[in-house]
């Protein structure tokens, strides 16, 4: 596994989540870094951690269902990282992927950051995966008036083919994928997924080593991430 990593990419900031410098007082002092936004989208952990693990991920994704809770365990056990979801529903599990994600989004619009993530938990334990969606008889907990309307609206759905698109763009089309950022650098790396323990910490080891990894002669870097779902 730790031989993979020599083909991710290394990549300088580029995200607009990347950290923006805080002001300085007339006193010479720097002022309190202005507060990260709640969401969307959507964050797990410390705030201030310094690394941030971006999972692209498809709530109809099989795989995605059985590491999610994995990579949520990894998150509690180094309180340096943070855990931010990113959207991105694939072709085969449409329209069920998007239409759940919608539900997701709205969660948290409702019910805030824990209403979010209780949805995402929610919506793997319960849905039947592959596009098929949940089962008839299912009914979310967290279901209201108010939820109804911001699914009806369309809005939830404009933000999660906003994401897809983003993925798109970067080259990121398979689930689940996962970027680890370092928030102090803007340095990032792009690491096909499942990700073990293991290789989440030699990644967090590269981000914040002194010199960037290289590739052998003949190893090109990753620009593209094969279609689907990435079994392991």
């Amino acid at each position: 596994m730790l031989l993979l990593l020599l083909a991710w990419r290394l990549s300088g900031p580029s995200a607009p989540d990347a950290p923006t410098p805080a002001p300085i007082l007339s006193d010479g002092d720097q002022a309190p870094a202005p507060a990260r936004p709640a969401g969307p989208p959507w964050h797990h952990g410390a705030a201030n951690a310094r690394f941030t693990l971006v999972l692209y991920a498809d709530l109809e994704c099989p795989h995605c269902k059985t590491y999610f809770p994995e990579v949520l365990a990894w998150i509690e056990q180094h309180p340096d990282t943070r855990l931010q979801w990113h959207h991105l529903p694939l072709p085969a599990h449409e329209p069920a992927a998007s239409r759940l994600a919608s539900l997701a989004e709205c969660a948290g619009e409702t019910g805030g950051p824990a209403a979010f993530w209780q949805a995402v938990t929610w919506i793997y334990q319960h849905t039947r995966g592959d596009g098929q969606g949940l089962p008839e008889q299912a009914r979310f907990p967290g279901q209201s008036a108010a939820l109804q309307r911001c699914v009806d609206s369309e809005r939830a759905l404009a933000r999660v083919q906003v994401q897809a698109r983003e993925s798109s763009r970067d080259g990121i089309v398979a689930t689940p994928t996962v970027r680890m950022r370092d928030e102090t650098t803007g340095q990032s790396l792009l690491l096909p997924g499942p990700v073990e323990a293991d290789a989440l910490l030699s990644a967090l080891d590269l981000l914040t080593s002194n010199e960037s990894p290289a590739s052998p002669a003949g190893t090109p870097e990753l620009s593209t991430i094969p279609d689907g779902d990435m079994p392991r």
